[in-house]
This record gives structure tokens, C-alpha cells and sequence, in this order.
């Protein structure tokens, strides 16, 4: 591992705004570089990494500004390209807001988290939790006493300080999958995609050790369980916290941490399973004879279990640009025209599953019409919505288990949600 020579974060025009170089082994023009290939160059030719003259780059764009990495040694690509999305996450929680303004306003943090994440090019402390501990957002309010880095930072466990307390002893663990799914007008499922995250809040004194089971397919396969059909999940793309032992993990699919103090992500999956739709809408358009008025009908149904329930579900539905005076009948819930958008969106508050449910819209329609009227018949229909207590691909969370050596009693809360991700249907 032979880390970073310099990092730098650079305006959208490859102007240096702030730098740091940790080695000296680089000269600091090296940007100019940077700029015949990446911003100069066309989009078919840019790469993530690539090298020059014995110079390897790495680099990432967030918001308007770019992150460059730069080494003279044989680095590990995949190691310093993740640092400089970590150092980006951080950067955004000190600011709120990563951009060129919040970098310019905010010179000497900046400069001092690149100096606590980043040590002789090798990265180090990552976790904000514990860089806040000893980095403060105003100065003055750093007293001697703070001056000393928490012990963490020395610790095998960097991302937990020890001695934490709380007077009651709870975790939260939220179950969160996000549905994308594209579906033809004839009902054909054309993309789907589940991406999941398990979402924690740790309120544990001490140092706790978690152990977490899901229903698994290959933890099941590794134990040589029987195992029912559609009572375990296959999951793709596992990207852990930090906090999970890998190796333990990889010998045996035991996921088991000892979790930071507050709100973390512990991991994330995606399955590639085919997912009939959650809230199906159908749409019959007719633009009537005299082509002074156009008709909509709207079909929504939901085809998941009756006793689950959809909140705050919006339908999306797209309309020609120069319709006016609508007017709406709907048998549940708001419908509201948003020209600026050129669609209706249809809310409902609470859907319960397996019903169904019409509205439908009236427009008019001006004597001339607009060229590319029809183009609205290309756009998809949109669907947001939020399942609680329901997991599309049926994770479920087997025990998770809490061992602290004072031997307190815990509290481990467990809820599920399914939400909309990128969910549409085509009209034509």
C-alpha cells in the first residue's frame, strides 16, 4: 500500500483551491496535467485512472468541484480513489454542502481534516464521529483539555471512543430498500432492481459486540441448513461499514461489529430479482374528435398484501404542454396540475394493498396546436410511495445479538421499509 504523494480539490476549470502535498515527491503543477486529460479531453477518452511520465491520478467529481489524487508509486487505485469519496462525505458533513463556496469559506478545517485523514500519503482517521472529537468547526471552542486526540484514533477500534455511556441502553435497526423498476405498457417488466440498506441508530454504553443473521441464501448454504423455498435471499454488491469483520464475514457469513456511537449505515446490497409492480397505473388517453379536449383515464392498483399499506403515494402523470383548464374526479386522495412540469400528480395519503382506484382528468386544449403536442406520450409515468413494515425481496432480520462484558440489557428495535427508487411506467 503506497498511498498518496498529493490530494487536490479543484474548481470545474481545473484551478487548485486548495492542496495538499504530503510527500514533496510530485511537483505542484502536476494539475495542468489533470486538465489536458480529463477537462480538455472529450467523454468518450476520460478515465477514472490513468497515468503519465511514471505519474499515476485518481480523481472523482462532486457537485463542481474535482478530488485528485496523485502518485509516483505503485498505490493501490481502488484504495485512494475510496479515501477521496470518504474525504468527500466528510467534507460535506463539516459544510453541510460540499461546493467551491463551502471549501473557500472554510480554509483551515479543510487544510486540518486533510492533515488528521491523511498522514505521509497513508490514509487514517475516516470516521467524522471521531474527527469532530478533537476538530471543531470554531475554533474557540477547543479548549487544552480537547487539544489531545481521543483515544480511538490510536485504538484498533478508530471509529468508537471508549467509555461511552447512555442511560438507556437501545439500537435501531431500519431495514431500508429502495425499488427501481421500468415496466412496459403492456404490463412487461423491462428492469428491475432492488437496492437495500440496513440503517442503524446505536445508543450502547461500553464497547458492545453486535452479531447480526439475516436470511441469508449462502449463510445457509456455508451452515448446510435446510432451507425453504423463497425464504432466503441471494444479495449482490455487499458493501459493509468499515466496522464489519470481513474475514469473519467471508469464513462463515457472520456479520459481527462493534458498531459507532449514533447514526450509521452498516451495509448495503442490491438483488437483480424480478419484481412484479408494487403499485401498477394504467393510463387511457383519449384526445377526443374535435381535438379541442383531451380525456384521462387513470387505473391505479396496489398488488402487494392486503394488510401492508402505501403512505404518501404520488402518481406522476405526464400532459401535453399548452392544456389548460383542468378539471379532475377521483374516487381517493388530491389531484393537482403543475404546469411547470407539464404533468399531474394524483396523492394519496394512506393505499391500501390489493384495491384498486380510478381518477380521472379533462383538459382543454388550445385551436392551435403546439408542434411537438404528442411528445408527452413518450414520457413515463412516475410513482413515489413508502411501504412501512415491508421488504420487497423478503430480508428479514433472524437475531441480533448484544454482548457487553458489564452484561447490561439491551434493547434492539427492528422496522422495515420499501420506498420508490427510480419507478416508471411507459404510456405507449
Amino acid at each position: 500500500m503506497a498511498g498518496a504523494s498529493a490530494v487536490f480539490i479543484m474548481d470545474m476549470k481545473g484551478k487548485v483551491i486548495i492542496s495538499r502535498n504530503y510527500r514533496g515527491e510530485v511537483p505542484m503543477n502536476i494539475t495542468e496535467r489533470f486538465q489536458q486529460h480529463v477537462i480538455d479531453a472529450e467523454d468518450a477518452v476520460i478515465k477514472p485512472v490513468f497515468c503519465e511520465d511514471g505519474i499515476s491520478f485518481a480523481w472523482i467529481q462532486y457537485n463542481n468541484l474535482y478530488l485528485l489524487a496523485v502518485t509516483q508509486r505503485n498505490s493501490n487505485a481502488t484504495l485512494i480513489v475510496a479515501f477521496l469519496y470518504r474525504l468527500a462525505e466528510v467534507l460535506r458533513d463539516y459544510f453541510n454542502e460540499l461546493e467551491e463556496e463551502s471549501i473557500k469559506d472554510n480554509f483551515v478545517i479543510t487544510y486540518e481534516l486533510l492533515d488528521e485523514m491523511m498522514d505521509n500519503g497513508y490514509p487514517q482517521t475516516t470516521e467524522v464521529k471521531i474527527l469532530r472529537e478533537y476538530i471543531k468547526t470554531q475554533s474557540h471552542q477547543l479548549s487544552v483539555d480537547q487539544m489531545r486526540p481521543p483515544t480511538a484514533v490510536t485504538n484498533a477500534v478508530s471509529w468508537r471512543s471508549e467509555g461511552i455511556k447512555h442511560k438507556k441502553n437501545e439500537i435501531f435497526l431500519d431495514v431500508v430498500e429502495r425499488l427501481n423498476l421500468l415496466v412496459s405498457a403492456n404490463g412487461s417488466v423491462l428492469r428491475s432492481e432492488i437496492l437495500g440498506a440496513l440503517k442503524m441508530k446505536s445508543y450502547l454504553s461500553g464497547m458492545p459486540e453486535l452479531k447480526l443473521g439475516l436470511n441469508d441464501k449462502l449463510l445457509f448454504e456455508a451452515t448446510g441448513r435446510p432451507v425453504a423455498k423463497g425464504k432466503s435471499v441471494e444479495m449482490e454488491d455487499i458493501k459493509f461499514h468499515q466496522c464489519v469483520r470481513l474475514a469473519r464475514f467471508e469464513n462463515d457469513r457472520t456479520i459481527s461489529f462493534i458498531p459507532p456511537d449514533g447514526e450509521f449505515e452498516l451495509m448495503s446490497y442490491r438483488l437483480n430479482t424480478h419484481v412484479k409492480p408494487l403499485i401498477w397505473v394504467e393510463a387511457v388517453v383519449d384526445p377526443g374528435h374535435s381535438r379541442s379536449r383531451i380525456e384521462y383515464m387513470i387505473k391505479a392498483k396496489s398488488q402487494f398484501k392486503s394488510r401492508s399499506v402505501a403512505n404518501n403515494v404520488e402518481i406522476h402523470i405526464p400532459v401535453p404542454s399548452d392544456v389548460d383548464s383542468p378539471s379532475f374526479k377521483t374516487s381517493i386522495g388530491t389531484v393537482r396540475y403543475i404546469p411547470d412540469q407539464d404533468c399531474i400528480v394524483w396523492s394519496v395519503k394512506q393505499f391500501q394493498g390489493q384495491k384498486d382506484y380510478i381518477m380521472t382528468a379533462n383538459f382543454g386544449l388550445p385551436s392551435v396546436g403546439a408542434e411537438n403536442r404528442d411528445a408527452y406520450m413518450k414520457a413515463p409515468m412516475s410513482v413515489k410511495f413508502e411501504i412501512p413494515y415491508f421488504t420487497v425481496s423478503g430480508v428479514t432480520v433472524r437475531y441480533l445479538k448484544i454482548i457487553e462484558k458489564s452484561g447490561y440489557q439491551a434493547l434492539p428495535w427492528v422496522r422495515y421499509i420499501t420506498q420508490n427508487g427510480d419507478y416508471q411506467l411507459r404510456m405507449v
